[in-house]
């Protein structure tokens, strides 16, 4: 039979990904002074072990005072490095790509977990035993009405936060990683610089859309200077956002980043005044951000990655058809379910023997369809 779209492989600079399925980062909040723990070993183990092609754990962060919040992982020392290596090598040997995405939070940080109520933490409380970290923004303006006002960042801070990227990406080398992805959405720090509404500098930081790109795209060419070079490079962005960032935007910032040897745009949308709209309280149609990595796949001429509600096999293998995007990033149907890859296989009537998923469930599961069993079976 004609293989679906969705379970050919995509090679990008020397890494192939055996399918097109990824995982996309999903914060946790569960690290321990930025060391990740037993929780997402189990967290993301599963999703390799489930058949998906490529596997973000969570935005890792470049510095202490890019933490968002308590529990969120980190790659700011090496120590947290070995944990991780151990992750990669198990995601490896499951036949999946491991990958990573770093981020900074920016005026973002010093919030509560979601489930604790979102709003910023209480700075009169020691945090695991330390102090708060610093606020710190292209701009004094705060994320929302009773958030800490950010510090505005000088030109040697911004210099600063260009090397913690980099030393990152240099440990997550270490650690075992094979892409790496430039968090510039979700309103963190680089969609700070990037948008109107949180970047407010008159010097050559802030005003133009070019110079809001700068921050980006200094970045982005720092990480690529110290990322391997066979290794691939990948940017998030939120492709519109609520305070005046346009697709239009987007895709001149796609075209620049693709000059800087950023080799694929994760297409995402908004978080500058609001958390991200699968977290927000709006009800979302199907595929919602699909057309944003439609329009910066053609317009941009770089490769890009689809998310946003896809919820099944035969709409995601639709997209890649219709050359909307070259990967499918799933998100909350993986937490649903973790085999989401294996079970879109089955609806798109391929792999009938389970070989996406490891042998010792795969051999089994070959012997229950032969034997004439389905789950509605009496």
């Amino acid at each position: 039979m004609k293989i679906p779209l969705l379970f050919t492989p995509l090679t990008l600079r020397d890494v192939t990904i055996p399918n097109r399925v990824m995982v996309s980062p999903m914060a946790q909040y569960s690290a321990v002074d930025g060391f990740i723990t037993d929780w997402h070993f189990a967290h993301f183990a599963k999703f390799a072990m489930g058949g998906a092609g490529l596997v973000f754990v969570e935005a890792t962060k470049v510095e202490r005072r890019g933490l968002g919040t308590v529990g969120d992982m980190g790659l700011w020392k090496d120590e947290q490095i070995a944990p991780l290596k151990r992750l990669t090598q198990f995601i490896r040997a499951q036949g999946s790509v491991p990958a990573i995405q770093v981020n900074h939070a920016g005026r973002k940080a010093g919030t509560l977990k979601p489930w604790d109520g979102f709003g910023p933490l209480d700075r009169s409380m020691p945090v695991e035993g330390e102090e708060h970290w610093e606020v710190i923004g292209p701009s004094a303006t705060s994320y929302l009405e009773g958030w800490p006002i950010p510090r505005p960042m000088s030109k040697s801070d911004i210099a600063d936060v260009v090397d913690a990227w980099v030393a990152t990406a240099q440990r997550a080398e270490k650690a075992g990683f094979d892409i790496l992805e430039v968090h510039g959405a979700h309103g963190y720090l680089i969609h700070q610089f990037l948008s109107p509404a949180s970047n407010h500098r008159t010097d050559e930081y802030g005003g133009s859309l070019e110079n809001r790109m700068r921050f980006a795209l200094e970045i982005s060419r720092a990480v690529r200077k110290a990322w391997p070079e066979g290794k691939p490079l990948f940017f998030r962005v939120s492709s519109v956002d609520e305070g005046g960032w346009t697709i239009e935007d987007s895709i001149v910032l796609a075209r620049e980043l693709k000059k800087c040897g950023v080799d694929l745009v994760d297409c995402s949308a908004s978080g500058i005044a609001i958390r991200s709209p699968t977290a927000s309280r709006n009800v979302a149609n199907r595929g919602f951000q699909v057309p944003y990595a439609e329009a910066i796949r053609r317009d941009a001429g770089i490769a890009t990655a689809a998310v946003g509600l896809i919820i099944d096999g035969p709409q995601a293998d639709e997209i890649l058809r219709r050359q909307q995007a070259d990967l499918i990033a799933i998100g909350r149907e993986m937490l649903y379910d973790p085999f989401w890859a294996a079970h879109a296989a089955h609806a798109l009537g391929y792999d009938a023997e389970f070989s996406l998923m490891p042998k010792q469930y795969g051999w089994w599961l070959n012997r229950r369809t032969k034997s004439g069993f389905t789950k509605d079976a009496k």
